[in-house]
């Protein structure tokens, strides 16, 4: 297991037009607010944010064009699952099963505890192709050249890629198509989080084959569009939410008041199946993840 005390990381950004005349506190403070403003003075006071390369104060005025840098130091990362298993290897392609609790690139904490890191010390030239929520499990696909990664972004764009999930949902819901657009709606604690919308970006999951299990059902999901956390919110928009889901309520829309934060684990869903050309020789790929027990058909 990778040591839980990552080595920190350098967040750098290039100024535009609108930091003009601000001062680098309430620009910081303003525009990453996931921290207060006396969190940020902290960090200013403790010489870790920088501007064009030389130690700036809470009070430095800053101009388009300059180049602002918080060097957050080395934090412990939650413990996670370390590990994946290799289910497709070649030269222009990886398909790996990632574990629940695994997050796929850094983000909310986590910068070295991820399957990106552990992928790329196997070989740094692997790209994720798409993501799964720290809490889903299954098959991720990464791709090494960019003519192979142009390949697999252009299938995800035309819908080309077949994705078919595992899932358990409360209740005893039957087989249908789902069409809720999703896009991002405010909330109370988190600031904006995706949720069915109905201005929001076209959204199609079809549930194929249902298996009752008392009071809940698992479901295979195909889903057509990508959206982010998409089966989570079109099977609670259908009336079932997912059992222990944290986040989504019946309706497609977030809690008002979180029992978790929305990347805990609780839920139960595993990327099963997927299909894809291959870059090299157009070849079909018919790619298979093992579901955890819970989950077994």
């Amino acid at each position: 297991m990778s040591p839980a005390r990552n080595p920190g990381y350098r967040y750098r950004l290039q100024l535009g037009a609108e930091a003009r005349g601000q001062r680098a506190l309430g620009y910081l403070a303003a525009r990453f607010d996931h921290s207060t403003p006396e969190t940020w003075a902290a960090r200013f006071d403790a010489g870790e944010v920088e501007l064009d390369g030389r130690r700036a104060e809470a009070a430095t005025l800053l101009a388009p064009g300059q180049w602002l840098e918080w060097n957050r130091p080395p934090w412990e990362e939650p413990e996670v699952p370390l590990r994946f298993d290799v289910i497709h290897e070649d030269a222009e392609l990886l398909v790996v099963a990632k574990p629940s609790g695994l997050p796929t690139a850094p983000a909310g904490g986590f910068f070295a505890h991820t399957l990106l890191t552990l992928v790329q010390a196997r070989d740094p030239e692997w790209a994720p192709m798409h993501r799964l929520g720290r809490g889903t499990s299954g098959l991720v696909v990464f791709a090494r050249t960019a003519e192979a990664r142009s390949h697999v972004q252009g299938q995800l764009r035309a819908h080309a890629i077949e994705k078919r999930y595992l899932a358990l949902a409360s209740g005893q819901l039957q087989p249908q198509r789902i069409d809720a657009p999703i896009g991002s709606v405010q909330h109370p604690r988190l600031g904006e989080v995706f949720a069915a919308r109905a201005d929001g970006r076209n959204s199609q999951s079809i549930v194929e084959r249902v298996w009752s299990r008392g009071e809940s059902t698992l479901a295979e999901v195909r889903i057509v569009t990508g959206r982010p956390h998409q089966i989570r919110i079109h099977l609670a928009y259908a009336g079932h939410p997912l059992v222990g889901d944290p986040l989504y309520a019946i309706g497609g829309l977030p809690l008002p008041e979180l029992p978790a934060l929305p990347g805990d684990g609780g839920y139960l869903l595993h990327a099963w199946r997927l299909a894809l050309t291959h870059p090299r020789d157009g070849r079909r790929l018919e790619l298979e993840a093992p579901p955890p027990a819970q989950l077994a058909i």
